[in-house]
């Protein structure tokens, strides 16, 4: 193959709270035309010429979610690769688990592509002759980044000093007097982040400097798991070996001091979406400066953005602000500290508050829960199950569960019986009983639990048996 894109998706995406969330982080955010930034990059590399597989690097737990967001996009003939990391560990060790892993698949002369999952790139034309001339220039053995054209002088990217196509310097984020320095001079680029190399140079490279870090990753690819179904190929890293693997980013551990580093320079319209200003910049202005995304009425409010999907919001006589409000949070920042998000994320983490880490609905590789309402010891969720799926076989020590379909029909395993339940129907699942929710039908099966007992916590589950393998 000409070239393998290697999408890299996860983090928090803290600086966009209360929207992104640890188990909804920042690629699956949806834009104004439904697509997420995850299905956005994925369109992207597919699309590129001559490109038949993609793999994609993410955290386990959203395995689930990014094959549901893939197959809303999916374009035939192109297949896909999920390598499953049990922790994050930064960019140098997610490139160095890959690069083993094709090298030793497809042959160490393969070019990889190496995309972020949650950056927007708006000239896709612009993009696909940036990466051919990488491709180039990465068999004749370089590793090459891509420098973004600079139009502002932005004190949150990291700026890569270039002689044509020849990496002079790498520098971290500059203060505001030195990144006009650097934009005046004309010889600065913003680092985008994205790479382009042969899996065998990337691994001479980490083997010349950082040899720790690719003896842990080929130690990790030989102790993982590989299985290749029908659709994707999945790739289990080993959750012991891979956190043996060190924590750096590739930048750090290569590209500061490899003496191949080179550089293409481009402008395709590449944003990092690092704020919710940047993202409310993508909205249209109207004669007063404000964009809207959502159910929304203004009277004398000047340069705001405010986005409300679940319920409408009114404003009077603001100016400079972002508000964003979510059915579980709602945030309010002036226009200029919207960096400063990512501290109200922090404080959340830090008090263990369910809002950094959780929506109120949660998607799931059968269906989706929302939490309506919860009290002392009770919760009530809206349970939806796709057709023909399943929750494991599981039972839960402290609480006990009620079930009301509204719709469909499901089939139930409660302790030894086995029974269909309609419309219109309830059951009780007491604690301690073995349990399990099927849709045995064509369309969605909806209902209503209640929990009631002493404890409600989502950790309270032990799972006997799953068909999507999380026992």
């Amino acid at each position: 193959m000409s070239l393998i894109p290697i999408i890299l998706s996860g983090g928090a995406g803290s600086r966009l709270w209360p929207v992104s969330r640890e188990h909804h982080p920042k690629p699956f955010i949806r834009l104004a035309d439904g697509q997420s930034l995850l299905q956005k990059a994925y369109l992207r590399a597919a699309g590129l010429p001559e490109v038949e597989h993609v793999i994609t690097v993410t955290n386990r737990e959203l395995f689930f979610k990014t094959v549901d967001e893939y197959r809303e996009v999916g374009i035939d003939g192109v297949r896909t690769s999920f390598l499953l990391e049990p922790a994050g560990r930064n960019t140098a060790a997610a490139i160095a688990v890959t690069a083993r892993y094709v090298a030793d698949t497809f042959g160490e002369d393969q070019v990889l592509l190496v995309l972020t999952a949650d950056h927007l790139i708006a000239d896709q034309s612009a993009f696909a002759e940036a990466v051919a001339r990488a491709e180039a220039l990465s068999r004749d053995g370089k590793i090459v980044t891509f420098g973004i054209q600079p139009d502002s002088p932005e004190t949150g990217f990291g700026y890569i000093e270039a002689d044509g196509t020849k990496v002079v310097r790498f520098v971290e984020k500059p203060t505001l007097e030195k990144a006009q320095e650097y934009l005046a001079s004309g010889r600065f680029l913003w680092n985008s982040g994205m790479f382009c190399f042969t899996a065998g140079s990337i691994l001479r490279e980490l083997n010349e400097h950082r040899p720790d870090i690719l003896a842990a990753a080929t130690e990790c690819m030989e102790q993982s798991h590989v299985a290749a179904g029908p659709e994707w190929t999945q790739i289990d890293l080993d959750s012991i070996a891979f956190r043996a693997v060190p924590d750096e980013s590739l930048d750090y551990a290569v590209m500061e001091k490899c003496t191949s580093a080179s550089v293409v320079p481009c402008n395709i319209g590449w944003s990092d979406i690092g704020s919710w200003k940047a993202l409310g910049d993508l909205q249209e202005a109207d004669a007063h400066g404000n964009r809207i995304d959502g159910d929304v009425v203004m009277y004398d409010v000047t340069n705001c953005f405010v986005m409300s999907h679940e319920r409408l919001i009114g404003a009077v006589g603001v100016e400079n602000l972002v508000v964003v409000d979510t059915p579980d949070a709602l945030l309010i920042a002036h226009k200029d500290r919207t960096q400063d998000v990512k501290h109200i994320y922090g404080e959340l983490k830090k008090r263990g508050h369910d809002t950094y880490k959780l929506h109120r609905t949660v998607r799931r590789p059968w269906g989706t829960y929302t939490v309506l309402e919860e009290g002392p010891r009770f919760k009530i969720k809206r349970i939806e199950v796709k057709p023909g799926a399943s929750l494991s076989l599981q039972m839960h020590h402290h609480r006990s569960e009620h079930w009301i379909v509204v719709r469909g029909t499901a089939k139930v395993v409660n302790g030894e019986k086995s029974f269909l339940v309609a419309t219109d129907e309830s059951t009780y699942i007491p604690a301690g009983h073995k349990h399990r929710l099927e849709n045995p039908g064509v369309v969605d099966l909806i209902m209503i639990e209640v929990q009631s007992g002493d404890y409600l916590g989502e950790d309270d589950i032990v799972r006997f048996e799953d068909v999507y393998g999380r026992v």
